[in-house]
């Protein structure tokens, strides 16, 4: 059966593209400003602030499964409204929907976070993502609302990126060693979405790694794994800089890991082979 992967050119969309194509599964995906590169995918353009376009595709397509893995980072219209959006319309077409959303939707007052922790967001794009949560659930109570934490991945992810042009100093900023994270890798995520798109599972899911680590040692940890000289990157406290946020935010995702064959593995293994 087809399914359909909202945001396929992104960078969680085209490991989610290349797991689906290599399982043999029909795929389309969609795209807001230019389609990927990925081969054996059928591309639909996709605004998801037109609720008539949404209700089209999704019309057209006829998927089994629906995953959203678009990013409109703060824009309320794209990140909060147009999951809603699809979720209406995944929910007339009668699909299977598994909307990706983001530990951002916490405030780090608590640090630990299960499946049953509510949301309490301290910036605009948490604030969208919680909000985008809601109303999915509310529409389509038989989605599933999948958090993760930062995605990294075989050095093509941007925080990666960050690391290297940090150290070489063709980047302003600092690694922040108070802001902890439980880093995934992008290869176990999708692996992991396809899962439960596959399943008549629903509601929130945990979809973060096993580690939780500051983006300082984050960073370390990349820079060893590609050869570059760790005490080069530079260091700092999120606390005055111009990036608000939320500081220390585990998700606990243990519950959701016993269901799923796919491994959630930390950062320390699958950067450095520690088991």
């Amino acid at each position: 059966m087809t399914i359909l992967i909202i945001g396929g050119s992104g960078y969680l969309g085209t490991e989610l593209i290349r797991q689906a194509a290599a399982a043999g599964q029909p795929t389309v995906a969609t795209y807001a400003t230019e389609p990927g590169s990925a081969a054996r995918t059928a591309w639909r353009h996709l605004d998801l602030r037109d609720p008539e376009q949404v209700d089209a595709v999704v019309a057209e397509v006829g998927a089994r499964s629906v995953v959203n893995a678009s990013s409109g980072q703060a824009d309320w219209a794209v990140t909060a409204q147009g999951p809603v959006r699809l979720a209406m319309a995944t929910a007339r077409h009668g699909c299977r929907l598994v909307h990706v959303s983001s530990d951002a939707v916490f405030s780090g007052s608590r640090v630990h976070y299960d499946e049953l922790s509510l949301p309490d967001p301290v910036t605009p794009y948490g604030a969208a993502k919680a909000a985008a949560e809601t109303g999915v659930l509310l529409v389509h109570p038989q989605t599933v609302v999948a958090r993760t934490s930062l995605i990294i991945g075989d050095g093509r992810s941007g925080h990666e990126r960050a690391v290297r042009e940090l150290a070489a100093g063709t980047r302003d900023g600092c690694l922040f060693t108070n802001d902890i994270r439980c880093p995934v890798h992008v290869a176990d995520l999708a692996a992991a979405v396809l899962e439960l798109a596959s399943t008549n599972a629903h509601g929130v899911h945990h979809l973060a790694g096993a580690d939780a680590l500051s983006r300082h040692e984050l960073g370390t940890l990349i820079a060893e794994r590609d050869g570059i000289d760790a005490s080069r990157l530079p260091t700092g406290l999120r606390a005055g800089s111009a990036f608000p946020g939320a500081l220390d935010v585990r998700l606990d995702s243990r519950a959701t890991q016993r269901k799923l064959r796919t491994t959630l593995r930390g950062a320390r293994r699958f950067l450095v082979g520690q088991v």
